[in-house]
């Protein structure tokens, strides 16, 4: 039995806790178990009415008598939950436009390149502070869509930082940097970036459905011939008896692609200001007309270091006792003269 939380004494609510425990156990032996529950139920709140003035809660066990609520229609829902960290400065969205080939000024090589379109939007629609949201961030809008196809919360969020209606919204986490932006300001391709930089690219990588292990992972299948059993099996999946169970994390069949991939430090080939494009060396995740978040390459040791705002400032500890136990200048002279 357990104790009730607002008691004014240890005997009321164990004599609470009887009574109830008594009546549920009675009514269930005497009339079953559907009809002992009703019945319990019904006692349980006579007895919380007349013990109103005690003020005595109910124990757990107590609370399990009362009746289930009526079934309410659910929904399917998709829940997508993202870690996002720390980017060395604030970024564009871009519309991944193909692949094509570019050749070096001397025409001896050519180079895989993407084209991304920069269509109408990026407009920073928020500024998050650590006084005001706990952490320093950029909000920035992509795609311009009509007023009516956005619903009144986010319509209002979006007129209250001057901001015009948006498809997409995304935030930009940065360490520092954030007062250089106002809500309302327009982010130019241009301006951030030029040839030869080195940026990051993120993305939703290309869908491939239900995959083997093969495809997924680049294992290697049995032999095709002489009475073979696994040719493109997966095989052993852990031990029998010890632990007889399988580790998690291990690389089986299942869904590939479809998922957020980042590809990092791709260099800058051609800013072009009249297309409004940028063109970059290499390939990026996902289709033609996949959103694409472009932003400067973050190297962890020459741009960025986490050291300097994540941890917390070290007491110096020895200082301080030195400080402690060094006497003043006068106090010693002081003493010496005694």
């Amino acid at each position: 039995l357990s104790p009730c939380s607002l008691a004014p004494s240890g005997l009321q609510a164990l004599i609470c806790n009887l009574i109830v425990t008594t009546v549920r156990f009675r009514t269930s032996l005497g009339r079953g178990v559907s009809a002992g529950g009703m019945a319990g139920a019904m006692a349980y709140q006579q007895l919380n009415a007349k013990l109103q003035g005690l003020r005595i809660a109910p124990s757990r066990t107590v609370s399990r008598m009362r009746a289930a609520p009526a079934p309410v229609a659910q929904r399917r829902c998709r829940l997508v939950v993202q870690a996002r960290t720390f980017e060395v400065g604030v970024g564009v969205f871009g519309t991944k436009a193909g692949m094509t080939q570019m050749f070096t000024a001397s025409g001896s090589a050519a180079r895989p390149a993407t084209v991304i379109a920069i269509e109408p939007g990026n407009i920073v629609t928020q500024v998050k502070t650590r006084d005001t949201d706990g952490y320093d961030a950029v909000q920035v809008g992509y795609r311009i869509k009509r007023e009516d196809k956005v619903n009144k919360p986010e319509r209002g969020h979006l007129s209250k930082h001057n901001a015009p209606p948006m498809r997409h919204l995304r935030e930009f986490k940065l360490l520092d940097g954030v007062e250089n932006y106002t809500p309302g300001q327009q982010l130019m391709i241009s301006e951030m970036f030029k040839e030869g930089d080195l940026v990051d690219v993120a993305g939703t990588s290309t869908g491939k459905g239900f995959q083997g292990s093969i495809k997924r992972w680049g294992m290697a299948r049995g032999n095709m011939t002489h009475g073979s059993k696994s040719k493109r099996q997966h095989g052993s999946i852990g031990m029998c008896a010890t632990p007889s169970r399988v580790f998690p994390g291990l690389k089986m069949a299942g869904q590939m692609g479809n998922k957020r991939i980042k590809t990092r430090k791709l260099r800058v080939i051609k800013v072009d200001q009249e297309l409004n494009a940028i063109v970059l060396h290499g390939s990026v995740p996902g289709k033609p007309g996949n959103l694409l978040e472009i932003t400067p390459a973050k190297i962890v040791g020459k741009n960025f270091k986490y050291q300097r705002h994540l941890t917390r400032p070290v007491r110096n500890i020895k200082a301080e006792v030195s400080e402690e136990l060094t006497p003043e200048p006068e106090a010693a002279a002081e003493a010496v003269e005694a």
